[in-house]
């Protein structure tokens, strides 16, 4: 793994993280529970596994597809991705196939995350990968 990817990763990691603990067992810990959907002993390591599992797929993902635009467009473009597949997998997938007590009110407190997760990340990601254009790893990705 190289260096920018291993960067992106983390860059992706520590919020998501950060925030995923924060959002799921601190700040809606009691809507969560209401939801009745998760365990009572929940396995963080196995959460953080799955983050850095997806972290290193996003940040090879950011540099195969987003690093070569413009800061403001690979920024829009890497947060509507990353937004809308994490929405799919994080969200819709978990409101298909686990028992809760309300999928609407699951839906909306897990799309409020993952936008506020990718509105912290995307903008994260593209200011700490920032790459002068003329470098000549992101010229011969164009």
């Amino acid at each position: 793994m190289n260096k920018r990817i291993a960067l992106a990763a983390v860059t992706y990691l520590v919020p998501t993280f950060a925030l995923g603990f924060v959002w799921h067992l601190v700040l809606f810990k009691s809507r969560y529970d209401a939801l009745a959907m998760y365990r009572q002993d929940v396995i963080i390591p196995f959460g953080l596994l799955s983050m850095t599992i997806q972290a290193v797929l996003f940040a090879w993902i950011y540099e195969r597809c987003f690093a070569r635009y413009s800061r403001a467009r690979r920024m829009l473009a890497y947060a509507a991705f990353g937004a809308f597949l994490s929405w799919s997998f994080t969200t819709i997938a978990v409101a298909a196939k686990n028992v809760m007590t309300s999928v609407p009110s699951y839906l909306l407190i897990e799309t409020a995350f993952t936008a506020a997760q990718w509105l912290i990340v995307a903008p994260l990601t593209a200011a700490i990968l920032e790459a002068p254009q003329n470098e000549p790893a992101a010229a011969a990705r164009v």
